[in-house]
């Protein structure tokens, strides 16, 4: 047996060569700290500070724990973001299927119109669907003259017009999240299956959802944290009377100018998101261990 000295002369040069390997990671590292660890830091040592007397205190703390408006908002976003995250991903499979699936000419032309979303700003979609939506708009003109309605009804103003324009926004994530996950399976599988005499819907129940459950975790994650981050599309269609977490930081910072209160709201929704993703990761997990078993 031979032993290699540790000390020997080309021991240096080998860890000189293995921390060569760590630089490629300095540009990225110091980019994430710079604007994203500092700022966070910083936001969290504002949280501790008095609005008055920037003075260290809680009172933010306790204000965000016993105010009822502010629990309201909270809860109403964690609504918001869920509804939108079901939505994205019930809508998105089936053409996500299609799109991993479909060999014919029209695959450009849906993967072009799901993308298609993107190339407009997130303002002017939102403007497009308070026009839609709105008690003298597309959709109430529609039903009025056929009949359908009396009155205008309320489309707008409320959760239900906050959950279409963000679904409407974050659709394509979630396409795409799916549509990485179903081109990973073979489609050999579902053949061998329908084959073997297996119905579509079995073969979709028993196969497909098993296997694209990574894609089915990643586009409800995805359409969650980006649902419960938006301030635009809820500001927007919301009104005045719907506020999320992101609209009552802005008004913090805007019109009561208290940075502290701002602060905790964010840190409340940043902590919420990093905490839904680790646990639909560990879910995940689960679900591909118990799958593979």
């Amino acid at each position: 047996m031979t032993i290699v000295a540790t000390d020997s002369p080309a021991a240096p040069a080998l860890r000189r060569f293995a921390l060569r390997g760590y630089v490629p990671l300095f540009p990225p590292f110091a980019v994430l700290l710079l604007f994203f660890a500092v700022p966070i830091g910083m936001m969290i040592g504002i949280s501790f500070q008095d609005p008055k007397t920037a003075q260290f205190s809680l009172g933010s703390y306790q204000r965000f724990l016993t105010d009822g408006l502010i629990i309201a908002g909270l809860f109403r976003t964690m609504l918001m973001s869920g509804l939108v995250a079901i939505c994205v991903t019930v809508m998105a499979y089936p053409v996500a299927y299609f799109l991993a699936r479909s060999t014919s000419r029209w695959r450009a032309i849906v993967f072009a119109l799901a993308i298609a979303p993107e190339l407009a700003g997130v303002v002017l979609r939102t403007y497009g669907w308070l026009i839609i939506l709105e008690d003298r708009g597309f959709v109430n003109d529609a039903l009025i003259w056929l009949g359908l309605a009396s009155s205008p009804l309320p489309l707008a103003k409320n959760l239900f017009g906050v959950v279409v324009g963000l679904t409407h926004v974050v659709l394509p994530f979630g396409i795409l999240a799916l549509l990485t996950s179903i081109q990973g399976i073979d489609p050999n599988i579902e053949k061998a299956a329908q084959i073997l005499g297996a119905s579509r819907l079995s073969v979709i129940r028993h196969i497909l959802l098993p296997l694209s459950i990574p894609g089915i975790v990643s586009s409800l994650l995805i359409s969650f944290t980006m649902a419960a981050s938006a301030y635009a599309t809820p500001a927007l269609l919301g009104g005045a009377r719907f506020k999320v977490l992101a609209t009552m930081i802005s008004e913090q910072i805007m019109f009561y100018i208290n940075w502290p209160m701002a602060a905790v709201m964010a840190i409340v929704l940043l902590v919420l998101m990093l905490a839904i993703t680790f646990a639909g990761g560990r879910v995940e997990t689960r679900l591909h261990k118990k799958l593979n078993v």
